[in-house]
């Protein structure tokens, strides 16, 4: 918008919400997330337009830890992948991914069963023209108790969506069911196609995720397996509540395994959007615990621009601020309100809740 004498108007609110809503692609929780951000940088900062568009300029680098003993490097945040199927534009999906990339995030996050295998195609065509080098690619296996023949299918399926010949980090994806330990670990399991696949030079490390109960998790660790990460919910709720951060970190750290967060907003952001908890802190708290990265769903550029700049100006919590972040935010943990993940099958993902015989979320009467 321009004056006749070619000042630029200051725009309305309004319309710069319009465009922000556009720019960010917005839906979901993220996107809830995303607005929430916006609007509260409209009331408190007096940030001109051109210094918003230029925002990352000034950004320091993103941290990069080691993962575990594989003696690679990875960032301390990693964009995860099932966010992007939240995001109805390919165009601002892919961008999303790019622009991570570009800007230090190498650790990528994704499923065989994102958004029925779209996610994957996503970040598949993002990676293409010379990113894929710069990246350190993750997806998940979702056999659920089948046999290593799909789990090898599947990976197939996962090499030819994501535009390469090998996976850097393969994890059995959401290890959530009480017998499935038994059943990844039988003979003709899943354990035995991640071996295969390392041996094929098609993935080079191995792990597996869950959110369900430190309980299965620890089963899991009891085979004392050389697994090279593990994925597991950490948020200043959980350390209160059926606490992975208690209960399974200090296992991880006695079998070297890398630990990656995930999580750190409780699953849905609901505590943000009530005014429980900031991003900053809540990103923040799960940034300092002992893991390698953290994982965190990004369905906007908004929401990119958000964490690039928590995690370029990260500073580690002291031992006092977590306990006191822990401390602040225990009367909420207590019941699980925002950790829903723990205590319901509503979060669980369908091929999964198929192999297990649960019904589908749509099929629910609550």
């Amino acid at each position: 918008m321009v004056e006749e004498s070619g000042t630029p108007q200051k725009k309305s609110l309004d319309w710069q919400r319009r465009e922000f809503l556009q720019r960010a692609g917005i839906i979901g929780a993220g996107g809830a997330i995303a607005y929430f951000i916006w609007q509260k940088q409209q009331n408190t900062s007096a940030t001109t337009q051109s210094q918003v568009v230029n925002a990352r300029e000034d950004l320091g680098t993103i941290p990069r830890r080691m993962l575990g003993k594989t003696g690679v490097e990875v960032s301390a945040l990693a964009l995860g992948g099932a966010h992007l199927g939240h995001v109805k534009d390919d165009q601002v999906a892919v961008r999303i991914v790019q622009e991570a990339v570009d800007a230090g995030v190498n650790f990528l996050d994704n499923a065989w069963e994102y958004g029925k295998g779209r996610c994957e195609e996503l970040m598949g065509q993002a990676l293409q023209g010379g990113r894929r080098d710069k990246a350190f690619l993750m997806t998940k296996v979702c056999t659920h108790g089948r046999d290593a023949r799909v789990a090898m299918q599947q990976l197939e399926q996962s090499l030819q969506r994501l535009k390469t010949d090998y996976i850097d980090l393969w994890q059995i994806h959401e290890v959530i069911y009480d017998n499935e330990p038994e059943l990844h670990f039988a003979k003709g399991g899943v354990i035995e196609a991640l071996e295969q696949a390392k041996q094929q030079g098609k993935v080079r490390f191995i792990g597996f995720t869950g959110h369900k109960d430190p309980a299965i998790h620890l089963k899991m660790l009891a085979y004392n397996y050389p697994f090279d990460t593990c994925q597991l919910p950490l948020n200043c709720f959980d350390a209160s509540f059926r606490s992975f951060e208690q209960e399974v970190l200090s296992e991880l750290n006695r079998q070297q395994i890398a630990a990656i967060g995930m999580k750190s907003l409780g699953g849905n952001g609901d505590a943000l959007k009530k005014g429980i908890v900031t991003v900053e802190e809540a990103l923040r708290y799960a940034m300092s615990l002992p893991v390698a990265s953290t994982v965190s769903g990004i369905d906007s550029l908004a929401v990119l621009d958000q964490n690039l700049r928590i995690a370029s100006n990260f500073q580690p919590m002291s031992a006092e601020e977590m306990q006191a972040v822990r401390d602040r935010y225990a009367s909420y943990a207590a019941d699980g309100r925002f950790e829903l993940y723990k205590t319901s099958k509503k979060y669980d993902g369908r091929p999964g809740r198929e192999q297990h015989g649960f019904p589908l979320p749509q099929q629910l009467k609550l």
